[in-house]
């Protein structure tokens, strides 16, 4: 009897011990679990947007900006027909912040199983290019790779990149604010190019939402939406 009471008092403090591990590495990062199934997750991601930037613009889309001459209606055009094509769930850029030590694959959709993957961009919302419009995104900041984990660490000024399969975004932060999770309109249309992001705060927490607000700076287009599709050859009679 004393040797069985042993033997689980001995398994009672290696189960105490490894919760108190789990509990301390989330403190001090992220919950580990979830993190591993967000790792898969990203990687498959990865693998999908190198996919979608084989394939975006195709020829029908290059086709359909080869007359504008204005890079920002060529921009425009493009992320609309872009958005036409976006699923839930699916990755569709990259997002990345050295203020946030951030280097993450962004999806489309902001409901559980899409955030699980990574960042989500709320779909109400324009993509980046769009007329001068809002884009905006959401992220975990303790569980699922915690990618806005250092969300409160980004200060006026710092630079956002965001990586779209059409053209590169390049955004300075402008102010950040708490704010209740009702306040949706952290995300309304201001008559500029706006990146916001947004997750629970404080950590551990969903009471209030830590907003970064950034003004888009620069846009760059792709080298495949810059050229132009070449004309197929003649058939031969």
């Amino acid at each position: 009897m004393a040797h069985l009471r042993r033997i689980l008092s001995i398994a009672l403090i290696t189960a105490g011990l490894v919760l108190l591990a789990d509990i301390a590495v989330t403190l001090l990062y992220e919950e580990p679990i979830s993190s591993v199934y967000a790792s898969i997750q990203q990687n498959q991601a990865e693998n999908e947007l190198d996919e979608t930037e084989a394939a975006y613009p195709s020829r029908a889309d290059r086709r359909a900006v080869a007359r504008i001459r204005s890079r920002e209606r060529r921009i425009a055009t493009l992320a609309r027909r872009f958005g036409r094509q976006a699923d839930t769930g699916e990755a569709i850029g990259r997002l990345s912040s050295s203020a946030m030590d951030m280097d993450t694959i962004v999806v489309q959709g902001t409901d559980t199983a899409s955030l699980q993957t990574g960042p989500g961009h709320f779909p109400e919302t324009a993509l980046p290019g769009e007329d001068g419009r809002t884009v905006a995104i959401a992220g975990h900041r303790t569980t699922y790779g915690a990618p806005f984990r250092h969300v409160d660490s980004v200060e006026r000024g710092d630079r956002i990149v965001l990586e779209m399969p059409y053209g590169t975004f390049f955004y300075r932060v402008q102010k950040t604010e708490i704010v209740d999770p009702t306040d949706v309109g952290v995300v309304r249309d201001v008559g500029y190019e706006r990146l916001v992001l947004t997750s629970c705060h404080p950590l551990y927490s969903a009471a209030q939402r830590f907003i970064v607000f950034a003004r888009m700076v620069r846009e760059r287009l792709s080298p495949e939406a810059r050229s132009a599709p070449r004309r197929s050859a003649p058939a031969r009679s």
